[in-house]
């Protein structure tokens, strides 16, 4: 991949709205997980979850707009919002020429529980007239383009966790090709109903430790239990270097490979050998034009269940070979639990900040290592580095992997 840059970063995140807000809780350490506060869990056999404390979507949405979008668009429209200004983008740029690629792991559930119990109490009347549109998993891409005017490629991946990472890879591709000057991109999900909680513990997914949430996300960890229900947004912006630089934009990162690759083995759980996951890392390394030795730091999927840590640590080690020994590797899940379609926007935003910043955050509640998740995956981070080229991994249900790779500008 040749002159994609990233010029902007917008997230919202269970650890800080913002992106510095988030780098901050991110070098504190700091835990999002809590007791569920949007509703009454009391009844669920998982109470706890990674909420986004206090969320007001201004100023980047208006109240009208509010109430004609779910929360997770709401997010989106709010992250899209930030990282257009830190772009500093205005009016700068060619509609047609410009797009947004934002997906969502499950789109507006909230509207979906919600007019359902309106139908049930109220009748077809009580139903709102904008459920629809609230619920569309493509409404937060939609509301995005009209909301800033972006005429060109807007539309909306969905697949599962890795949805955020393939939303920016497939937007730097349309960027690559000389397709867009401009491409917002990422993902967003305000998933965390009653019937998303119940659903995910009947899978067994969930961190049961209802008691004491601050530890509940251990990504590598022998005590590891299941993810933490997170929700939040991630966009970057992207455009063509010779876009950003005709206008003297910042150039934050830029995006040297991408690959997406699928298990075709279960719905819900990895290839046992990784060999999807390994697939995706080399092909992103491919693709970037680098070796295993070039990679200074990776971002890992890192969801804290039983399954995934152990195969992606076996991926890694597959694709890096004697690299995989001295490589960085962190797991910010385990503050901001897992966004679900958010997560690897979210994170790649995080690798940009790494880069940005020169520091790698670490992996907390990492006490006592899976025998079998042998790397290094910082528990003793933060940790100061000189880092040039940083690497995401991303997987989801139904076998999607989606890896990115960044590096300096």
């Amino acid at each position: 991949m040749k002159n994609v840059v990233v010029t902007g970063i917008g997230v919202v995140t269970p650890i800080g709205i913002g992106s510095q807000a988030m780098w901050d809780g991110l070098m504190s350490k700091r835990s999002g997980a809590g007791p569920i506060a949007s509703f009454d869990a009391a009844s669920l056999p998982v109470r706890i979850a990674c909420e986004v404390p206090d969320f007001d979507p201004a100023p980047h949405v208006t109240p009208r707009e509010a109430a004609r979008l779910d929360r997770f668009a709401q997010m989106a429209v709010h992250a899209a919002g930030e990282a257009w200004s830190q772009a500093g983008l205005d009016t700068r740029v060619e509609p047609e020429r410009a797009g947004a690629i934002v997906g969502s792991g499950i789109g507006g559930l909230r509207t979906i529980v919600e007019e359902h119990s309106a139908l049930l109490e109220s009748g077809p009347r009580g139903v709102s007239p904008f459920m629809v549109p609230k619920l569309m998993p493509n409404g937060a891409a939609a509301a995005i383009g009209m909301k800033l005017g972006l005429e060109g490629p807007n539309f909306a991946p969905a697949s599962a966790c890795a949805t955020g990472a393939h939303s920016i890879g497939e937007a730097a591709r349309y960027v690559e090709a000389g397709l867009a000057d401009v491409m917002l991109a990422g993902g967003s999900e305000a998933a965390i109903t009653p019937l998303a909680v119940a659903a995910f513990a009947r899978m067994g997914a969930l961190s049961t430790r209802n008691d004491d949430p601050l530890v509940a996300s251990r990504p590598f960890d022998s005590a590891r239990d299941g993810f933490v229900f997170g929700e939040g947004a991630g966009i970057l912006v992207l455009e063509s270097r010779d876009h950003a630089a005709r206008r003297g934009a910042d150039v934050l990162a830029e995006i040297l490979g991408y690959t997406a690759t699928c298990d075709a083995h279960h719905a819900t759980q990895p290839d046992p050998e990784g060999r999807g996951a390994t697939r995706a890392m080399l092909g992103a390394m491919e693709d970037a034009g680098i070796g295993p030795e070039d990679v200074d730091h990776l971002n890992a999927h890192g969801t804290s269940t039983p399954f995934n840590d152990r195969i992606e640590t076996a991926a890694i080690k597959a694709a890096f070979g004697v690299e995989s020994k001295t490589l960085p590797i962190s797991s910010t899940k385990s503050q901001t639990g897992h966004l679900l379609g958010a997560a690897g926007a979210v994170e790649a935003g995080v690798c940009v900040l790494a880069l940005q910043n020169q520091v790698i955050p670490g992996t907390i509640n990492l006490t006592d290592p899976d025998p079998d998740c042998d790397l290094d995956y910082l528990s003793d981070g933060p940790r100061e580095a000189r880092i040039s080229v940083v690497m995401s991994n991303s997987f989801g249900f139904g076998g999607q992997n989606a890896c990115l790779v960044m590096g300096s500008s």
